[in-house]
């Protein structure tokens, strides 16, 4: 393929890079992001890099281990009345926002309250939330109208739609609506005046940040700022990033592209590791709202002709300890894989032909929506455009930055006004690994995540599942689900694949996780 003849002039080009030195200490982090840095508020979007840079700025109440079990985080402890009704939650002493004033339970219970309207899992447990209160300053109170047992893992979850903290006035803000203003009580503060979308962010330590005691894991336990400032540099062609990482002029690079890993691991002076050992997974997403994908048949159709080595090997090449295929709804790996999905893949461009004629196709215009500066996603656009056109339908391949798919995608207009009908994107398995969890399974209509898949079967099985007795119930009814949504096609899985981050050996204590966490990095 051409991608494959450009990547070797750009490994070439690596190779042939001078090295500089660099300090061995330094007081400035620079960090390359896996992408360009459009959104600033988590709770608006659910871009993991607006995730990523929330994890600085912004602390939990409760955050997931590597284990997968929430910790108290902001919070000191949690007491439960003896009805499931009712829980309290205790702040840790001398906690305070950037902008000095002290973190009270009423900015807690606001920023639970905003993000709840938008989370899939949040909103399960909003639902039964009678009231998001607070008892005094520092003890928050969630009364409820019936027990929710997942409430620790609803407000604790990893990845992207975080439940981050921020001062009740930002969060009294609508939940449709952005903030700007980036005040949190994270390790570190957003520098305002030196963000340039496309080009640069800042960050400066917080010195009022106490961290626990405990050792870091994921996204819990001590975060210790080392570095007195963290620099992003937006970076969106490879080889560039690459020659940068290997020049001395960043020292950290989030997502390589899987095609100069071994050259980078060719360098002393890097080291590459795996980032999120549990996977991730890439993903298809049709517009259920907007002909031709409103129609159930021609969605089946698409899922047909998907052969998930194409996507893989197109995007991380022929190294297949980095990718694997999985075509479950649940990431393969997960309690909830459900292998058996895999009838309705067929992998079969005679197949979907044939379905597409059946569901009488008349060649509506297909608009793929496709980040050019995104190495994990451009190659899936290009091969669901190669793919869908030899099946007979009419594509348009409309090529942008990542910044502009994450905001078009929003839109719920035609193609010809504006709208879309396909988006490529991954996410880490853990978060898609139950059916409170994943948006990917949730059928909640205009509710729900972009795509906008409307199915109340499946938000019943989704209660059903969260109103389980024991585990095996779960697992019955998380396993209907994940053929409803397949047989539905509410999403189409593209394979699951660990990516390296890589990083020069001037700097330790890169830890794993489902972000690449600032925390606990430190010079050598």
């Amino acid at each position: 393929m051409h991608r494959r003849t450009l990547l070797k002039g750009a490994a070439a080009s690596l190779l042939a890079a001078p090295a500089i030195a660099q300090p061995a200490k330094t007081a400035t982090l620079r960090f390359v992001p896996q992408a360009n840095l459009t959104l600033l508020d988590p709770i608006f979007t659910t871009a993991t890099v607006t995730s990523n840079h929330s994890y600085y700025v912004f602390d939990t109440l409760y955050s997931t281990a590597a284990d997968g079990k929430p910790k108290p985080q902001m919070a000191e402890g949690h007491e439960v009345s003896d009805n499931g009704r009712v829980w309290r939650i205790r702040l840790r002493d001398g906690l305070k926002f950037h902008d000095g004033t002290p973190v009270r339970a009423i900015d807690c219970a606001a920023s639970l309250e905003r993000w709840s309207k938008r989370e899939p899992f949040g909103q399960v447990l909003a639902k039964v939330v009678e009231k998001w209160g607070a008892v005094d300053d520092r003890t928050i109170e969630i009364r409820l109208t019936k027990p929710f047992p997942l409430l620790l893992e609803a407000i604790g979850k990893p990845d992207a739609s975080v439940a981050f903290i921020m001062p009740e006035r930002l969060a009294r803000t609508d939940a449709s609506k952005q903030i700007t203003e980036m005040v949190g009580s994270g390790p570190y503060r957003f520098i305002a005046s030196e963000y340039n979308t496309g080009s640069s962010a800042a960050y400066e330590k917080f010195d009022g940040y106490v961290p626990r005691s405990e050792k870091p894991d994921w996204a819990t336990g001590g975060k210790v700022a080392y570095f007195p400032r963290i620099e992003w540099k937006i970076i969106g062609d490879p080889a560039t990033a690459g020659a940068a990482l290997q020049n001395g002029e960043i020292d950290w690079w989030e997502q390589p592209l899987s095609d100069l890993l071994p050259t980078l691991a060719k360098d002393k002076n890097i080291a590459l590791q795996i980032d999120n050992p549990q996977g991730r997974e890439s993903l298809m997403r049709l517009n259920h709202l907007q002909a031709p994908f409103n129609d159930v048949r021609i969605r089946r159709a698409v899922l047909m002709a998907v052969n998930q080595e194409d996507y893989m090997r197109a995007t991380f090449g022929d190294d297949t300890s980095l990718w694997s295929i999985c075509h479950s709804q649940f990431p393969c790996g997960t309690p909830y894989e459900t292998q058996d999905n895999g009838k309705w893949m067929k992998s079969d461009l005679n197949a979907a032909r044939a379905a597409l004629k059946e569901a009488g196709y008349n060649g509506q215009k297909v608009v793929i929506i496709n980040p050019t500066d995104f190495p994990a996603i451009h190659p899936l656009g290009l091969v669901t455009a190669d793919t869908l056109k030899k099946i007979g339908m009419n594509v348009d391949l409309q090529e942008t930055d990542w910044g502009t798919v994450v905001q078009r995608r929003s839109s719920r207009e035609a193609v010809e006004k504006g709208g879309w009908s396909i988006f490529h994107t991954f996410g880490s398995s853990a978060a898609y690994s139950t059916p409170a969890t994943s948006a990917l399974v949730r059928g909640q209509g205009k509710d729900g995540w972009f795509g906008w898949w409307d199915s109340p079967k499946a938000e019943q099985l989704t209660q059903e599942w969260l109103d389980a007795p024991d585990t095996a119930s779960q697992k019955r009814v998380a396993s209907e689900l994940a053929n409803l949504a397949m047989s539905e096609v509410a999403t189409i899985p593209l394979g699951q694949w660990y990516g390296k981050t890589a990083f020069r050996r001037s700097i330790t204590g890169v830890l794993q996780g489902v972000s690449p966490y600032p925390w606990n990095v430190r010079p050598a």
